[in-house]
């Protein structure tokens, strides 16, 4: 039989296979390979127990990709998620989240929760500054279900991972789309051991339609480590079509004349709150000494 690994915890891996959760070991010869199974890896597993739904995993399956963090496997796309207000957006927070997904280069939607008590000023205010960057942006609200349609279409047969910072929803959201139905207790299946709010390990979640949502704790962190100044603006998607107009070769769109970047910032094709946040980042990654 084949399945996806859904949650990996202490030697036993969650397997879900044709919407029936089985608790799996891998066989000994992925250690003697020195191969780890990741969540998110499809696999071949046999049955031991159907019962109590055990089973061996026999093979993995060819990968698509895999991240490093978090550790995972054949993940599609990402969800970046933000509030419209409640918190008040940080427009600087979010592109360092843009930068961790285009560093492992993975597609983006920009998803923004609480549309229903959004002020229309401040929808159209971040529809102005991330229009130009191509991302595919969807406003939604995990209370009143709008948008959640739109947004079901997008993760239809895919595996996506969610990144944001707390407070916005996610979790509201994330429960809103997977096929799990979370009791008013809070309690939910006890083979995947999730909770309300609750995150403990990386684990892919069915969604009510097909596909699977990573909920994880380690897309939280907005660190850019290892991240040259020098491919920070490799990073911003609107860039590179105007750095070939650059006169100088290696230009930094800061400092230098006859800057295309620049020049785009300045005719309104480029947002100046992204442009801005460009420069306080590379600025930043100028001040990290290399060893």
């Amino acid at each position: 039989m084949k399945g996806k690994i859904i949650k990996g915890i202490a030697g036993f891996y969650y397997v879900d296979c044709e919407e029936q959760i089985y608790e799996c070991k891998a066989k000994g010869a992925f250690r003697n390979m020195q191969i780890k199974p990741l969540v998110g890896d499809d696999v071949e597993l046999e049955i031991l127990d159907e019962t109590e739904r055990k089973g061996n995993i026999v093979e993995l399956l060819p990968r698509k990709n895999s991240l490093i963090r978090p550790a995972v496997a054949n993940v599609d796309q990402a969800l970046v998620v933000f509030a419209y207000t409640k918190p008040k957006i940080n427009f600087n927070l979010l592109d360092r989240f843009l930068i961790q997904m285009e560093r492992q280069k993975l597609p983006c939607i920009l998803v923004f929760n609480k549309v229903d008590i959004a002020d229309p000023e401040e929808i159209a205010l971040i529809r102005e500054v991330y229009t130009a960057s191509g991302y595919p942006i969807l406003s939604v609200s995990a209370k009143t279900g709008e948008g959640l349609r739109a947004l079901q279409e997008i993760l239809l047969g895919k595996t996506t991972t969610v990144a944001g910072p707390s407070g916005v929803g996610k979790s509201s959201l994330v429960n809103c789309l997977q096929r799990e139905v979370v009791m008013e207790t809070g309690e939910i299946s006890h083979k995947i051991e999730r909770g309300k709010q609750t995150t403990r390990h990386t684990q892919l979640l069915p969604l009510i339609v097909p596909g699977f949502i990573l909920d994880t704790p380690g897309f939280s962190s907005i660190e850019l480590y290892e991240l040259d100044k020098e491919a920070v603006w490799t990073c911003y998607p609107e860039f590179l079509a105007y750095e070939p107009a650059c006169r100088f070769a290696g230009c930094s769109h800061i400092g230098e004349p006859d800057c295309g970047v620049k020049n785009a910032v300045e005719n309104g094709k480029i947002s100046k709150i992204r442009y801005e946040n460009y420069v306080q980042i590379y600025e930043e990654r100028k001040k990290v000494k290399k060893y």
